[in-house]
């Protein structure tokens, strides 16, 4: 039987969010599987990970240069070295690092090892002190790695000067396609739910309430509106928590415009949500390959969003939405425009189902699995 080990900095928002179908399908193929990862939950009897054998509560922090990594590090190599896994497969800047120093031993007894990068934290524009820390690190640490999986095409490319001994471009982590799909009942019902009329056009970002994910230039956007026609018609939702929450809601209402704003938490039934909307729109200053904007175009949702990283490897300018530059009134520009071109708000929409098959888990499962069989 084949051993596989999962390392990753928490369970709730990263194994639990992108790795579960890929559990199953090894527990169906006969592997034994593991998790390593930190117990994120607020109630830590909530962890229960589908499809793992073994689950090895360890405590990583975030920030990689934080000192309690360091035990992490020796908790991580004890079970690496005692457990004789015949695959690592690593994820998170930190699980990332602090397992592929841990494996070393273990590769030269045949432990192989994959990493995949969901978005380097050194990129096109990135600020320097991020290539500073972040780009020696990971040339270092390809001598220690089998195989590179990266998500984006600009990552991709980057890898090739690695000094690894593969390097994979996988399209991201998957989607089910047949929960994410147009349903135009559920968009009734919704939006009656919501409060919300036909007539109303309703925006929506799905993610991490935080600083990165820029939802607060999308308030500013709408606050710029309130004088024009649109503006009474307007409505923006957000789903998600983060740290950011209490900014953001403060900041709708000293801009003028909670009545416009809803926050709708953390949702565990986002399809619902995609096609109640008209538009989705994602602003971020930085992604891997972001999973909600698959997921919205998947549902036939128009957007709108950063021209970045990731965000370019998906979204085709003026056939599957628009590219806006990230400040409040050029965003505000582009919303108005979509408000009132309902014409090409539906072309988008038709090409974005299309354009996103080759997003379909079952499809980047098969690729994986075949990544895994190479390795060993």
């Amino acid at each position: 039987m084949k051993k596989i080990l999962y390392v990753a900095t928490v369970v709730k928002t990263h194994i639990m969010e992108f790795h579960i179908p890929y559990l199953k399908m090894l527990k169906e193929e006969g592997w034994e599987t593991a998790v390593a990862a930190r117990n994120d939950y607020e109630n830590p009897i909530n962890c229960q990970i589908p499809y793992c054998d073994t689950y090895f509560d360890i405590h990583f922090e975030r920030n990689p240069f934080h000192p309690k990594n360091a035990e992490a590090y020796k908790q991580l190599k004890k079970i690496i070295d005692s457990e004789n896994y015949d695959i690592v497969h690593c994820h998170t800047p930190v699980g990332g690092v602090l397992a592929r120093i841990a494996s070393k031993d273990a590769r030269k007894n045949g432990t192989k090892v994959i990493y995949t990068a969901h978005g380097f934290h050194f990129y096109d524009g990135a600020p320097l002190i991020n290539w500073v820390l972040y780009y020696p690190i990971e040339r270092l640490l390809a001598h220690y790695t089998d195989v590179l999986i990266t998500i984006n095409q600009e990552d991709y490319l980057r890898a090739q000067t690695f000094k690894v001994k593969k390097v994979y471009y996988i399209p991201g982590v998957g989607i089910d396609l047949e929960k994410f799909q147009p349903n135009s009942q559920a968009r009734k019902t919704i939006r009656q739910e919501l409060g919300f009329q036909e007539s109303d056009f309703v925006i929506l970002s799905v993610g991490e309430l935080n600083k990165n994910k820029n939802q607060a230039n999308v308030l500013k956007a709408l606050a710029s509106m309130k004088e024009s026609e649109s503006y009474s018609k307007t409505y923006y939702v957000l789903c998600g928590s983060g740290a950011w929450e209490r900014k953001l809601k403060q900041m709708a209402v000293k801009l003028g415009i909670n009545a416009h704003v809803r926050f709708l938490g953390y949702q565990t039934d986002t399809p619902k949500i995609y096609n109640a909307s008209d538009l989705f729109v994602f602003m971020s200053f930085r992604e891997g390959l972001p999973v909600a904007l698959i997921e919205a175009m998947a549902c036939g949702l128009p957007v709108l969003c950063s021209k970045i990283r990731g965000n370019k490897d998906l979204v085709l300018e003026n056939v599957t939405g628009l590219f806006s530059e990230n400040d409040p009134s050029t965003i505000s520009l582009k919303l108005q425009d979509l408000y009132y071109r309902k014409d090409k708000r539906y072309l988008f929409a038709h090409n974005a189902t299309f354009s996103i098959e080759k997003f379909s888990i079952n499809l980047l499962k098969k690729h994986i699995y075949q990544i895994y069989k190479n390795a060993l």
